[in-house]
């Protein structure tokens, strides 16, 4: 039949499969390391946590201002640094901590506010 694709040989097709099945073990590896990672990542955000809770309760205690900005423009270049050291998106590297300091700062307000 013409433009039909040659059959394949035996040992083409079992290369094939041997192929794919080093593929789907490359990928299960790879995935198994994202789900090792994820998991310290929330052990570790659940560490920084703790600290800046203790943070707001000093805060609250001293009557201090639950924002910090000059440290935490500090810290944004710091982190910025960081990430372009670790070849990665500064700009991502910056909405994170952005996306923390604001929960952070929630925290503070809430223990200032006897909550």
């Amino acid at each position: 039949m013409p433009g039909a694709p040659a059959p394949r040989a035996p040992d083409a097709v079992s290369t094939d499969i041997a192929r794919a099945d080093a593929a789907r073990a490359e990928l299960l590896r790879l995935r198994a390391s994202i789900d090792n990672i994820d998991a310290a990542l929330i052990f570790m955000l659940a560490e920084r946590f703790r600290c800046t809770q203790q943070v707001g309760r000093l805060k609250a205690e001293h009557e201090m201002p639950a924002s910090d900005p000059g440290r935490e423009e500090q810290q944004t270049a710091r982190l910025r640094a960081l990430a372009e050291e670790a070849h990665l998106d500064p700009e991502f590297a910056e909405k994170w901590f952005n996306f923390v300091v604001a929960e952070v700062i929630r925290h503070h307000t809430e223990a200032a506010e006897g909550r």
